[in-house]
């Protein structure tokens, strides 16, 4: 092998370490965006379980004051 063989070889391995070391960094990056993503993700679904749980007991409540106001009803109206 000559020297300038070596230095080709040297060249051609420093950009696939570069391009190598680009792609980690972009993977990372993407990481880091799916992490905070998947936070947000999970805190709006709290958020919406939450305003779900909360409707159903809107539902079950009018659903009561409903059974109760036919219940005050005189007979023949009902």
């Amino acid at each position: 092998m000559t020297t300038q063989g070596i230095s080709n070889y040297s060249g051609a391995m420093e950009a696939d370490l570069k391009a190598l070391e680009d792609k980690v960094s972009q993977l990372l990056g993407l990481c880091q965006q799916m992490r905070t993503d998947n936070l947000e993700l999970r805190q709006e679904l709290a958020q919406a379980q939450d305003e779900v749980r909360q409707l159903k007991e809107n539902m079950a409540q009018a659903g009561q004051r409903l059974e109760a106001l036919i219940e005050s009803l005189p007979e023949g109206v009902a």
